[in-house]
């Protein structure tokens, strides 16, 4: 069921009159098969900015040497149109080691509301990006390797996750569908309390997964506990020097322009598990990362080493409830919180991040490619304008 509010805005200066219809849903974000109008979209906007100010962080500070992009930029005609009617915000291809296409919403759109310094939400983009810096912890000696097992963390003890894997966490194989939806509901709660987003993981080991089974058959079950069971686990690996971790990565090697940061819960006062994936950054800085993963596996240094045993040990979803024309749906397999295998380019190793409302990032390291999307919400051609441009290249 929907809400509708009736906006009435008045210009005293010109006297003009306007009325604006703003549909709000059940849900807190947009349902992704809902068909906003133009004021919906700008009021969630709006929304989800304000609701990035709300928690508490993990900051990276600011390079003083961010990394500086070269360009060779060209018209796309077919995404001109796009931004005039959808709900697209930033669009960026890199190929041949610069930056081709550079766009963000017009000012008849959302341009009024955004501009190069705006930052975006990740949504579960963050779920990749938390791999990633997973990937630097194992590097610097922190936790052994994909096929550590987590069994010296108290937060877990006496709950299915205890003495896991982190390979089985990372492909969305914990055996905890008996617990958890797939998607993101805790069963058994509802409301707030079923979204692991909206807790930390101390409340939820504690009231809901004490003494909780392993499903025998492990399958692949999309949720967001298991990457803040990642996330925080990092954090408690560290021993201190998770702050450190974070600069080490994001300002000393991908050279961000502006800092970055991962979510924690609003107002942890308990500081085990607060930690949440959730990721912000402006979309230049997207870019640098994704720029730093293909910097890794083309140079095979440690962290590169790291994303070629992911892709490895990749595994096929086998998900009858995806939807294949999605941009979460399209790719067969997923593998250390990416997706992978992309249907008419599945022999090319093509590395897949995908975020609810329109986020969308796809790196080719084969051709040294990179789209990087961000939207409001997903009802642009993103076939069209992400995947092919990976697929076929100018």
């Amino acid at each position: 069921m929907k809400k509708i509010l009736l906006i009435i805005i008045f210009n005293f200066i010109g006297f003009n009159f306007c009325l604006a219809e703003i549909k709000v849903y059940k849900s807190w974000q947009i349902p992704e098969k809902a068909n906003p109008n133009y004021e919906t979209l700008v009021d969630y906007y709006q929304k989800y900015q304000f609701n990035k100010y709300q928690f508490d962080r993990y900051e990276s500070e600011i390079s003083d040497n961010p990394f500086k992009f070269k360009f060779n930029l060209r018209e796309e005609k077919y995404l001109d149109i796009q931004f005039k009617k959808t709900a697209l915000l930033s669009y960026l291809l890199f190929e041949n080691d610069k930056i081709v296409i550079d766009k963000i919403s017009p000012n008849e759109r959302f341009g009024k509301y955004i501009n190069e310094d705006s930052k975006f939400d990740s949504r579960s983009v963050g779920k990749s990006l938390t791999s990633y810096v997973l990937g630097h912890a194992i590097c610097k000696g922190y936790i052994g390797g994909l096929d550590h097992r987590m069994n010296d963390w108290d937060l877990i003890k006496n709950t299915l996750y205890e003495n896991q894997k982190l390979i089985d966490l990372l492909n969305m194989r914990a055996g905890d569908q008996e617990y958890i939806k797939k998607g993101i509901g805790i069963i058994g709660q509802s409301g707030r309390n079923a979204n692991p987003n909206n807790r930390n993981l101390s409340a939820i080991m504690k009231l809901d997964l004490q003494n909780s089974k392993i499903s025998e058959n492990k399958k692949y079950n999309y949720n967001p506990l298991v990457t803040n069971i990642l996330l925080n686990y990092i954090v408690f690996k560290s021993n201190g020097n998770f702050q450190k971790l974070l600069n080490d990565i994001f300002v000393e090697k991908v050279k961000v322009e502006k800092s970055v940061h991962f979510f924690k819960q609003k107002h942890s006062k308990d500081e085990k598990g607060p930690g949440r994936y959730s990721f912000v950054a402006n979309r230049y800085d997207y870019l640098r990362i994704a720029k730093s993963m293909l910097d890794d596996w083309n140079d095979n240094n440690c962290v590169g080493q790291y994303l070629k045993e992911i892709y490895e040990k990749r595994q096929t979803k086998n998900d009858p409830d995806t939807n294949p024309n999605s941009s979460f749906g399209f790719p067969k397999a997923y593998g250390g919180q990416f997706h992978f295998d992309y249907p008419g380019a599945k022999k090319r190793k093509i590395l897949g991040m995908d975020g609810y409302g329109g986020q969308s990032i796809l790196i080719d390291f084969e051709r040294s490619r990179i789209v990087s999307v961000h939207a409001i919400h997903k009802n642009y051609n993103w076939k069209k304008l992400v995947f092919e441009p990976i697929k076929n290249g100018n």
